[in-house]
């Protein structure tokens, strides 16, 4: 186990990534969530159904053998939860590939769309197949945990499977997300509360207006206590959610517990990581003041003893609260795994 403590640079004095410069980074790309690949401009066009999803690339451009380092974000914020711990981690250190879940940021909204871990695992893979990757050591952070257990379920399926393209998870590291299904402790007013016809009210109220939109995510006890975001992290938050009438998304898709409880024996660490048999190394970082995910810390602690546990201070949102401590965290895990920097490629 280990225990991070922040380097406390005041919170005045942090650059903020603004909504627009995350998203200006990356690129929207056509996606058949039918056949699960991305496509062509002329196949899209030709494809009922497509869709346009959002991905940003850095350091690409190495060895077709180099580990990728692979970011899957969060509820609510989606892509731009990463933008802090982004921006930390340097311009070197890759390649890294951020997905961008259908319903999220700049990727499409489409309105009766079944939204679920498996179908963001298989936009994962088709992501994968996109960029050639061979290798990977994937970071999740809060509900993209379960899409990464999906996936290392399939890994572990992979030799009874036609499908040999998939590339091979070196490492996971899942922060502040669900681990086991009896282990959830999500507060009434966050999921359990956007699950309902009230919840779906509040969000189009959210849609509108950014002053509802803020009061929303204090009251969600994303943040801990002493933690006060600024109105700018608020607004920038705003802007990456409720992009192409995003708000309607935190709805649509709030039943991820739900479903987890639903596959609770297939997405359960525990049982990956015995099936696994110590070929995937294993991160789970979480905090204590977490009111969302708090209780799968000890679980893992009994359960998967042979995981790695980092422990952060502050609460749920420690992509926001302490940026500079995750993305050391997560400098160290890649570098254990064997993505690289342009130090030691050129080096």
């Amino acid at each position: 186990m280990r225990s991070n403590e922040s380097e406390d640079v005041p919170q005045q004095e942090r650059k903020l990534v603004t909504a627009e410069e995350w998203f200006a980074g990356g690129q929207r790309v056509p996606y058949d969530p039918g056949s699960g690949r991305l496509l062509t401009e002329g196949g899209a066009a030709a494809t009922p159904g497509a869709l346009r999803v959002f991905e940003r690339v850095a350091a690409a451009g190495q060895h077709p053998d180099s580990v990728w380092l692979t970011l899957l974000p969060g509820f609510p914020d989606g892509s731009y939860g990463w933008a802090q711990v982004d921006r930390l981690l340097g311009d070197e250190l890759g390649p890294r590939l951020y997905v961008e879940p259908v319903g999220q940021g700049e990727s499409d909204k489409p309105r009766d769309y079944p939204y679920s871990t498996v179908e963001r695992a298989d936009l994962v893979e088709a992501l994968w197949r996109y960029h050639g990757v061979r290798r990977t050591v994937v970071v999740t952070f809060d509900y993209t945990s379960l899409a990464l257990l999906e996936l290392l379920r399939r890994q572990l399926e992979r030799p009874t499977s036609p499908d040999t393209a998939r590339p091979t998870i070196e490492a996971a590291f899942m922060v502040n997300g669900g681990l086991f299904a009896d282990a959830h402790t999500h507060p009434w007013q966050g999921t359990p509360l956007l699950r309902t016809p009230l919840g779906a009210l509040g969000m189009s109220r959210a849609q509108r207006s950014p002053r509802v939109f803020a009061a929303s995510m204090m009251q969600a006890r994303l943040y801990s206590p002493s933690y006060r975001p600024t109105p700018e992290e608020l607004a920038e938050m705003g802007s990456a959610i409720t992009r192409r009438d995003g708000a309607a998304f935190l709805h649509n898709a709030a039943g991820f517990v739900k479903e987890h409880r639903r596959q609770a024996q297939r997405w359960d660490l525990a049982a990956i990581a015995r099936d696994l048999d110590g070929t995937v190394a294993l991160y789970v970082g979480g905090s204590d003041e977490d009111p969302y995910e708090h209780r799968q810390i000890p679980a893992t602690r009994q359960r998967v003893p042979q995981a790695e546990v980092l422990t952060f201070p502050g609460g749920h949102l420690t992509t926001s609260e302490h940026p500079d401590l995750l993305a050391a965290a997560i400098r160290d895990i890649a570098a254990r795994h064997g993505v690289a920097t342009a130090a030691t490629i050129n080096g």
